[in-house]
């Protein structure tokens, strides 16, 4: 009998694995109350504003979105002191990812990447059969020097994620701009920029600068997801100069980003207040899981976003599973190449006390 035969090269795809759903730890281990810190959402919930104008639409969810996403873009583009055609959305962070990959990759192209960095790149360069070119890290930072030294005749596209996942680090203004000069004006450097409402240091490098200067093989993407408790809407953008962006423009799902999510995205651009208290109430998160890291002499990597990253030792693994038991869903960082590690989101007051108590828990039972 023949067969229908997918893709060549799947197999070379290890699918993306995001942590536990709540209710699936609820079923499988017969919980009640189960915390989730796998995944770097918002503790504070979804901005205000976002949710009362969500409210007003609910009404209006029979009706196909704005393909083009004018407002979002407008917003956006005022929020950031860019024009509207120098803006990109999508389905997430993640969309404006995949975009890119099939605007520009080819059979046989590479991209550069940091070897324990966002596996979703890794996924789409496969994709398209592309060659992945994997850098290691540098004292857990991306080692952008090395990156630059990577790129061939057949470098298309260059991820740089900043901060990094899962290790929190940032690569600065200075190392930035001696990267770009370096590498050539053929290749797409996308700054991968998730996490950056986050960051505090003064040393983080503005990438925005280079796209208002029009420069045309950078682009900066973020998300809706993180700092404004947006992950279940699905909403992150692009930014590029207009002549970057218009090969995705061809490739972009005709109505990719709901109409919810632009009418939410609109209005949590506005909500300076939940900004505000999402970026402190981590601070002082992040700040309490450092101290109790350092009372259980665990190492840790000083972290710029809304997780930290926490070296277990071999048994990482066991000790994520033995924290489900307990009814808490932390990251195991095997897929990041870095099994020794747990990735643990910065919670609130009391789901951060649960989690310092489990674990410790856990490892007394270990030993």
């Amino acid at each position: 009998m023949s067969e229908i035969r997918p893709q060549r090269g799947l197999d070379e795809i290890r699918p993306y694995v995001p942590g536990k759903p709540i209710e699936e730890v609820k079923r499988e281990y017969g919980l009640e109350d189960v915390i989730k810190l796998a995944s770097n959402e918002n503790p504070l919930g979804p901005s205000p504003k976002a949710v009362a104008a969500l409210e007003k639409a609910l009404q209006e969810v029979h009706l196909y979105p704005d393909g083009q996403g004018y407002y979002l873009r407008r917003a956006i583009a005022d929020h950031l002191g860019v024009a509207p055609e120098q803006v990109v959305i999508g389905n997430g962070a993640d969309g404006v990812i995949v975009q890119a990959c099939l605007a520009y990759l080819d059979e046989g192209d590479e991209v550069v990447v940091g070897r324990s960095s966002f596996p979703v790149y890794d996924i789409y360069t496969h994709v398209m059969r592309s060659r992945l070119v994997k850098v290691p890290l540098r004292d857990y930072r991306l080692d952008l020097e090395g990156m630059a030294g990577a790129v061939t005749e057949r470098t298309k596209i260059v991820f740089v994620c900043n901060p990094n996942n899962p290790t929190g680090t940032i690569v600065t203004r200075d190392e930035v701009e001696a990267f770009l000069k370096s590498v050539p004006e053929r290749v797409l450097v996308i700054f991968d920029e998730a996490y950056y409402e986050f960051v505090e240091s003064p040393e983080y490098p503005d990438t925005l600068r280079y796209i208002r200067e029009g420069r045309r093989n950078v682009m900066v993407m973020r998300t809706f997801s993180k700092v404004y408790g947006l992950a279940g809407l699905r909403l992150g953008y692009g930014v590029a100069h207009p002549e970057t962006l218009a090969p995705l423009w061809r490739v972009k799902e005709p109505f990719a980003v709901n109409r919810l999510a632009q009418i939410a995205g609109i209005a949590a651009l506005g909500d300076e207040e939940f900004l505000r208290r999402s970026v402190e109430a981590n601070r002082a998160g992040r700040r309490y899981l450092y101290g109790e890291f350092k009372r259980l002499r665990l190492f840790y990597v000083e972290s710029h976003t809304n997780f930290v990253l926490v070296q277990i030792g071999p048994e990482a693994r066991e000790v994520a599973e033995r924290l489900l038991e307990r009814g808490v869903i932390v990251r195991p960082c095997t897929g990041y190449g870095l099994p020794e590690f747990l990735r643990i989101t910065v919670g609130s007051p009391e789901q951060n006390a649960r989690l310092v108590a489990a674990l410790e828990g856990v490892l007394a039972e270990m030993g």
